[in-house]
Order: structure tokens, then C-alpha cells, then sequence
């Protein structure tokens, strides 16, 4: 299954103007690499406008679902749709929408994890419904946004239901850039599956962010990570019959006994 992760550079609070990047750069990328698969970052449309939202956030991911639903429509791709700041129920969520080569809203996810760093709380509301297992072209996958990635938790549960490719959208900053790869090469090892990253690059507010997505195996090879500064693609195609394998060389899975575990999971 080849990927095509797009390492964005966000135009802060502009949201048509980040969907006309995302257009051209997948335009350009169907024609040069072909993907099955395309990844985007967190909160691409806007970037970390938290206290514009009012403004520049999607009402029930309408704007968001309709521009998706048509890049995979005319271009015959999955889209992991990175994230989006989406308003529904008087509230604002941190929300990814995953839609299939035929059009189709397979997945949608509301962050669960709010960042106390960036005072998240105090503009967004966290999801109610921890991350799920849903599929493209038969692979079993997960999702989860940014700081999720510091809770393995909710990952090893999309592990136990069959998860092979856990992708993480972020707006990780450069403060932390050690603990981004440290954390996705833990993840992939402890759930022996494969973890594909999209990060943001540039600049906002003072913060600076780390860029560096990656592709990283089962065992926990980086086959692929970007710069840590400029905006760029990782093209990668990934060995779904690999997971099966380290799995069963190294068997973590039947080795487990979660009743004698303080915390079953």
C-alpha cells in the first residue's frame, strides 16, 4: 500500500487558502507518485488559531467532509484527513475525518486528549469516544491526533482489535522534538505495527514545530522521517504481510495475561 504524507506548512487562520495548497499539492502528487493512501497534519486548515474559532472553524465538518469527499472522488484516493477545528453542539472539537477512494466517510474522530500546554481547554472540548479500528482496502488502521501519542493506553487497544497502521496527525512543537520520535518508534515496537506520522512545519505564536514525519515498521525501523524544517513529501509503500510476521516471531500478543494486570486492557 503506497503512502504520500504531506509535511504542511500552515497559512495560520486562512482556510481556503490552506485547501487550495492541499489541492495542488495532491494534484501534483497523483501525477508524480501515484498513492493509495494520503496523510495530512493536524488542524490544517487553520493552524492553532484557538481564539479565532468562532471565525475559522467548520461548522459539523461540512466544508471539511465536502472538499475531502471531492479530492477522493476525482483523484481515486484515501484521505486521512489530518484534523480540523469543527463546531457541532455549540462546542469546538479537534476532529479528523478519513474518507475512501469511492467517496465514502469511513472514519471520524474527535481528539480525546487536550494539550494543558497550549491551554486546549480553554477553547476546545475534548471527545467523548476513545479512538476505533476502521479499514481501507481491507487493512485494519487507527488514528489518533498529537498528543494521544503520549498514551499508549488507547493505542494497544486499537492493537488488540487488529489495528496494522496507526497514523498520527500532529502540530508537535520543536521544544519536543526527541519525545515525538521516541514515542512513535515505542509505539510501533510495543504494538508491533506500522506507525505513519504527519507533522506541520514552520511557525506560530512563538511556537516552532518539529516537522519529522515518519514511517516506522514493526519492528521499529524508521524507513522514512522528513526534515525537521521544511515543508516536504514522504513516499513510501508498506509491506502489510510484515505484521503478521513480527507478531508471530515475536508473540506479545499470547503472551499477555491482562488479569493479572492492575488495569486491564
Amino acid at each position: 500500500m503506497k503512502y504520500s504524507i504531506y509535511q504542511m506548512d500552515i497559512i495560520a487562520g486562512k482556510p481556503d487558502a490552506n485547501r487550495m495548497k492541499v489541492r495542488h499539492w495532491l494534484e501534483a502528487e497523483m501525477k508524480e507518485n501515484k498513492p493509495d493512501i494520503v496523510v495530512l497534519p493536524e488542524m490544517w486548515t487553520t493552524a492553532y488559531t484557538l481564539k479565532a474559532l468562532d471565525k475559522v472553524a467548520d461548522t459539523n465538518g461540512a466544508k471539511t467532509k465536502s472538499f475531502l469527499k471531492e479530492l477522493a472522488l476525482t483523484f481515486k484516493v484515501n484521505i486521512i484527513g489530518g484534523s480540523v477545528a469543527n463546531q457541532k453542539d455549540g462546542k469546538f472539537f479537534n476532529s479528523s475525518f478519513v474518507f475512501s477512494r469511492n467517496g465514502d466517510l469511513v472514519y471520524e474522530y474527535d481528539k480525546v486528549h487536550l494539550v494543558p500546554m497550549l491551554n486546549e481547554h480553554d477553547f476546545l472540548a475534548g471527545g467523548e469516544k476513545v479512538p476505533e479500528v476502521f479499514e481501507l482496502e481491507g487493512i485494519k488502521m487507527g488514528l489518533i491526533i498529537c498528543y494521544d501519542l503520549r498514551f499508549p493506553e488507547i493505542i494497544r487497544s486499537l492493537a488488540l482489535d487488529g489495528a496494522q497502521v496507526l497514523h498520527v496527525v500532529a502540530e508537535w512543537p520543536a521544544a519536543r522534538t526527541r519525545h515525538w520520535k521516541v514515542l512513535q518508534t515505542a509505539r510501533a515496537i510495543e504494538n508491533q505495527m506500522y506507525v505513519v506520522s504527519a507533522n506541520r512545519v514552520g511557525e506560530y505564536d512563538g511556537v516552532e514545530f518539529a516537522g519529522a514525519s515518519m514511517a516506522i515498521d514493526p519492528w521499529g525501523d524508521v524507513l522514512l522521517e522528513a526534515s525537521e524544517e521544511d515543508e516536504e513529501t514522504l513516499s513510501i509503500s508498506l509491506d502489510l504481510d510484515k505484521v503478521e510476521k513480527v507478531r508471530k516471531e515475536v508473540p506479545i500478543f499470547t503472551s499477555r495475561v491482562p488479569h493479572l494486570y492492575k488495569k486491564e486492557i
